[in-house]
């Protein structure tokens, strides 16, 4: 798509992409389109995956997507300090301070003091946090699988190896990230 062929008002959140990077290229042409159109795709189509899970999996739950990771985090790697959960999680020291406390209330965590370190404090996932991992895990594997269906096997393995190779590649770049 062509600035030219679509107006504003024509256009919804993924074709907004083509406009975006015409319509840039136009007042700047030293402007890299390739780069600018990966960047808002990879962010659009985050955007929206995250939206579907969070709308048709985490929320009948009663969580969020940041909720959800610090679950899955605690699931599969077991009891942490809240600093090691946002590090996987990819969140914040204080989103996991905040998302802790309503998950406790809700019964799926507790925390405990270390025994060793008084100041340290460790977050387990309980017996009914597990059990409702068990069951949403299933529902967000099952909205993977609808979002990866459009790929054959081979392209799936590719598009991994290049999202692989851009997240090394960002590392040695010294690209600033947040965890």
């Amino acid at each position: 798509m062509t600035t030219d062929s679509a107006a504003p008002e024509q256009l919804d959140y993924l074709s907004f992409v083509e406009y975006a990077v015409g319509r840039t290229t136009e007042q700047l042409p030293s402007v890299d389109p390739t780069a600018m159109r990966l960047v808002l795709t990879l962010h659009r189509l985050t955007s929206a995956l995250v939206y579907d899970l969070e709308a048709t999996v985490h929320r009948p739950h009663g969580w969020s997507w940041p909720g959800f990771r610090v679950l899955f985090v605690l699931w599969l790697a077991g009891p942490m300090e809240s600093k090691r959960i946002a590090q996987l999680s990819g969140t914040s020291r204080a989103a996991v301070s905040a998302l802790v406390k309503p998950l406790e209330r809700d019964g799926l965590i507790s925390r405990t003091r270390d025994a060793q370190d008084r100041r340290a404090v460790q977050v387990t996932l309980t017996e009914a946090g597990r059990e409702a991992m068990l069951h949403a895990f299933r529902e967000h594997n099952a909205r993977e699988r609808a979002w990866a269906a459009a790929l054959t096997e081979t392209e799936r393995r590719t598009l991994i190896e290049l999202l692989d190779k851009l997240m090394t590649g960002a590392e040695a770049a010294e690209v600033r990230k947040r965890f």
